[in-house]
């Protein structure tokens, strides 16, 4: 039996992390679909929602679910529900509880909640760290569109999960609420490890040009 589970939740909030760490316990047994690799093209103004940068260009508005190719997703799901040894195919993302497609196929649905302000402290971070992106711009785009689209599109999906995590919590921690959702699903050695086992999942580069926020 191969089974999907969504993971959703704003930006920075964890999920990510979650879904990594995740592949990192069972890697021939889960497949990660990350829905940031699934914007259509930036440079096809025909396609998706587009908005207006704090700084003044138009954009495509990486905060809707309007500019993910959904086709794209649902087509990268299937396949790695075919894949070999899959057990487990892992889709997170912004909008994981909230494409139709995704949801029509996830067995598990899972929210990793976090608060703003500390969603908002670690997208900063990462700006400067990753992108070296003035944080100026990036607060600007989170005032001007940013926080309306989690407000619409991304905190109301919140209701649709069977499981909320604390996105503040520890990988060891999230790993151990998730875990009896899908263990009928993997094998028991599959099971979540002590704290001390944990693997720290690998950061991953953001899918998104450095004007999202």
């Amino acid at each position: 039996m191969t089974g999907v589970m969504a993971v959703a939740g704003g930006t920075a909030s964890g999920k990510s992390t979650l879904a990594e760490a995740l592949s990192l316990q069972c890697p021939e047994s889960v497949a990660l679909v990350h829905l940031d690799d699934y914007y259509v093209p930036a440079h096809d103004p025909l396609r998706g929602v587009w908005t207006v940068s704090a700084d003044g260009h138009p954009i495509l508005d990486w905060n809707h679910p309007g500019s993910i190719d959904e086709t794209a997703v649902a087509d990268a799901i299937d396949a790695a529900l075919l894949r070999p040894g899959v057990l487990l195919v892992v889709v997170e993302g912004l909008f994981a509880l909230s494409l139709p497609s995704v949801v029509r196929r996830a067995a598990w649905r899972v929210f990793v909640d976090t608060p703003d302000d500390i969603r908002l402290a670690r997208k900063i971070l990462r700006k400067i760290e990753v992108q070296r992106q003035d944080p100026r711009l990036s607060l600007r785009n989170y005032l001007q569109t940013g926080r309306d689209r989690h407000a619409d599109h991304v905190a109301p999906s919140r209701a649709a999960a069977d499981l909320v995590v604390d996105g503040t919590a520890s990988e060891a921690e999230m790993l151990a609420a998730v875990m009896p959702l899908i263990r009928p699903v993997l094998a028991p050695q599959h099971a979540a490890p002590s704290r001390g086992q944990v693997a720290r999942a690998v950061p991953r580069a953001p899918g998104v040009p450095a004007l999202a926020l």
